[in-house]
């Protein structure tokens, strides 16, 4: 299946601005990009790319006062069936797991482990370990949060989310990643594009998605407390600790976002 993807951004800036953009698929998905989704800008000005430490692809550029547009899009080859379930992965014992896991045991930002590890445990220590009890975590997280756009807050924490049982698909993700590295699973936080194909009439607006990946069974698996179901047509874009490892755009000024478009659908 073919998928197109891509956005548009219109900021208004009262001044020249730097801007570090993690907005480009994933370099994990350069074999599946039939169609690059090249950044442009206007005003055209230089940009330079590199890859972090978690192989997200960033760009860095100085916007000029004024309007500045981002925008790109793209053509990515993915499977035509469901986020896979593996049932029968396992949770691996921590002292058996590839250092590369380990950074994603441990607590961040927005993901307080030492806070929530009772609360993990007394909820989920007598379900089976491995991908039963990261399903577990995705029910109890789907039914804790109440979605919705308008109780939006970049600050919120996996903590707050918990108390205060309302957010958006990045605060799912949040408590999900906390409290699976509260049960000692590793689990990493990610943002990209997810498509609302084979999804119900009338789609939302176009947005980008967070969920979240956990190691079991030797590999990283999706799960997605927001939805709790698998889906068709998810890019990954960048993945880290929490949402501070892979915002979207870093802006070092002030800035008005005046206009905002996200699409992800099949591509004819």
């Amino acid at each position: 299946m073919k998928i197109a993807v891509g956005y548009e951004f219109i900021y208004q800036l009262p001044q020249p601005t730097p801007m570090i953009l993690a907005l480009n698929v994933h370099s994990s998905r350069a074999g599946d990009i039939i169609v690059a989704d090249v950044m442009t800008t206007f005003p055209v000005v230089p940009i330079t790319f590199h890859l972090d430490g978690f192989g997200n692809q960033c760009a860095r550029l100085v916007a000029p006062a004024g309007q500045f547009r981002l925008a790109s899009a793209g053509t990515v080859i993915d499977s035509d069936t469901p986020d896979p379930v593996v049932a029968d992965a396992v949770q691996h014992a921590v002292e058996d797991l590839p250092l590369a896991t380990l950074p994603f045991l441990l607590g961040s930002r927005y993901c307080e482990t030492d806070v929530l590890g009772d609360i993990a445990w007394n909820l989920f220590g007598d379900t089976k370990p491995g991908w039963a009890r990261v399903q577990a975590v995705c029910d109890f997280v789907h039914k804790r949060i109440k979605f919705d756009y308008m109780q939006a807050r970049n600050t919120r924490t996996a903590l707050q989310g918990y108390q205060e049982q309302v957010g958006v698909c990045r605060d799912y993700a949040h408590l999900g990643v906390a409290l699976c590295r509260a049960l000692n699973i590793p689990a990493r936080y990610c943002t990209g594009y997810l498509s609302d194909i084979g999804e119900p009439l009338p789609h939302p607006p176009g947005d980008f998605a967070g969920w979240f990946e956990a190691y079991l069974g030797g590999a990283w698996h999706t799960f997605d407390p927001r939805n709790n179901k698998p889906r068709l047509g998810r890019i990954l874009m960048a993945y880290g600790r929490d949402a501070a490892d892979v915002a979207l755009c870093n802006i070092f000024g002030p800035s008005v976002l005046e206009s905002f478009t996200v699409w992800t659908h099949e591509a004819i």
